[in-house]
């Protein structure tokens, strides 16, 4: 519901009333006595489907021109006649009775675009925090920077400005995604370096992504696309229907924070891979986003307010889906590709816990089995660490050759054909002691009496395409 009020020019009193009252508008109607050139108030509740039709009506009676018009929200209306009216209004507008006037869209999307300073202070705070919650992989922290993160307001002014041809408005969203973008990547860098120089965070490039916040996000496969699409339909119809924006934002927060962040990590940590890869993941998000809440918004009738800039802004809005849909393509390719890459990992893994588990004698076991991959988009094994179990007071079954070359045969072949090294494969032997004589249950030395500790021991194997490491 919306409460209406009017100034009411002089001269215009009785087509102010005629209007509502053909639209069977019930309204109180006071003096103006400022002694200025308005001769009336006029205030009225209607349904929020209502609104841009009635502003309509005052707009043809002149009304708009030397006058000015307040829309609020109102919370209870308290009517049987005003019952009856949205009752009306909502059987004859069955697919617009939840969205807001084209005022209230642009007055909303200019709002949400928030100030610079703030704009500034918050993608850096924003930045850093997804950047520490990556690196500690705590997605609670994570989840915190999404929630500060100032991003659907200008996707949404983009979008809002294409939709009514106000080239300002556009413009103003596009240069605030952009410097979002390129604000919240610097900022996860620096902090990234901070953290790597003063030794905050010891680790090599090869451990941090492998941190699970880090690694998810270096080669996105296209279940990513679908998050940014849910985010831009999300994000254009609720601010369409006039709900709150804040959950909304949270969820293209998510589709944007985090893979910023992991590029500024992959800079800091000097990785093209990473970046190349978290950098695609953002771009796809930020197109996805924009064309997706385009196509909603004209979707559900918003237009210009003028009725012949409507063709322009159909131009326009076609010019620039098509153009972000082509690109979005391209980089979608990518995302498929990750796809298949990862696909192709999972029935590698699958055949490697086969290949191994046949290689080992009866008494010994595998206990766990990790694989590193390089080559974005495709992944390609490049590391496998296995470690096995056996018997203690036995020797530890020497399997690594073997387990290297049946690797080494079912890993799929590299994007890289420079590379000629195969697959560095290391075997890490644990003595372990099953109580009683029993069947599973197994136990590392010292947890248990009866046996004394056994030290692991480790070999490594590579692929026959390389020297032994």
């Amino acid at each position: 519901m919306r409460l209406v009020q009017v100034m009411v020019p002089t001269g215009k009193r009785q087509a102010v009333v005629g209007a509502l009252e053909e639209e069977g508008i019930d309204y109180a109607l006071s003096t103006e006595s400022s002694n200025r050139q308005y001769a009336a108030v006029v205030t009225f509740p209607i349904p929020k489907a209502a609104v841009e039709h009635i502003l309509q009506r005052l707009r043809d009676v002149g009304i708009e021109r030397d006058s000015y018009i307040v829309v609020t929200e109102a919370e209870t209306v308290v009517s049987r006649r005003f019952d009856e009216l949205q009752d009306e209004w909502n059987e004859e507008n069955p697919e617009g009775s939840d969205r807001i006037a084209r005022e209230e869209l642009v007055a909303r999307a200019e709002e949400m675009a928030p100030q610079t300073l703030t704009f500034v202070v918050m993608t850096v705070i924003s930045a850093i925090v997804a950047t520490a919650g990556v690196l500690l992989d705590s997605p609670a922290v994570v989840v915190g920077s999404m929630v500060i993160a100032p991003l659907v307001g200008p996707a949404m002014t983009t979008s809002v400005g294409t939709i009514i041809d106000d080239r300002e408005m556009f413009a103003r969203g596009a240069k605030l995604q952009a410097s979002g973008i390129l604000l919240g990547i610097v900022s996860a860098a620096l902090f990234a370096l901070v953290l790597r120089m003063t030794n905050i965070v010891p680790l090599t490039g090869q451990e941090v992504f492998s941190i699970g916040e880090v690694e998810s996000r270096l080669s996105p496969d296209v279940l990513s696309l679908v998050v940014a699409l849910g985010a831009g339909a999300a994000g254009a119809f609720s601010l369409a229907s006039g709900v709150s924006a804040a959950l909304v934002g949270v969820m293209i927060a998510a589709a944007l924070v985090p893979p910023m962040a992991v590029v500024g990590i992959g800079l800091a940590w000097g990785s093209p891979v990473a970046v190349l890869g978290s950098a695609v993941l953002v771009l796809v998000n930020v197109l996805s986003i924009n064309v997706v809440a385009l196509v909603v918004l004209w979707r559900m009738g918003y237009r210009p307010k003028l009725w012949v800039q409507e063709n322009e802004a159909r131009s326009i809005m076609m010019t620039r889906v098509t153009t972000f849909s082509v690109i979005l393509l391209i980089l979608t390719a990518v995302l498929g590709a990750a796809t298949y890459g990862s696909v192709r990992s999972a029935e590698f893994e699958n055949d490697a816990r086969v290949a191994i588990e046949e290689s080992l004698p009866q008494d010994a076991s595998l206990i766990s089995m990790e694989v590193g991959y390089r080559s974005f988009p495709l992944l390609t094994p490049e590391r496998i660490t296995i470690t096995i179990g056996y018997p203690p007071g036995e020797p530890p079954p020497q399997v690594a050759d073997e387990i290297s070359r049946k690797l080494n045969d079912q890993a799929p072949e590299t994007l890289e054909p420079w590379r000629e090294e195969g697959v560095q494969v290391e075997v890490r032997y644990i003595a372990i002691q099953r109580p009683n004589g029993e069947s599973g249950g197994a136990t590392t030395p010292g947890d248990e009496d009866g046996g004394p500790e056994r030290p692991a021991v480790s070999a490594r194997g590579v692929g026959p395409r390389s020297p032994a490491v």
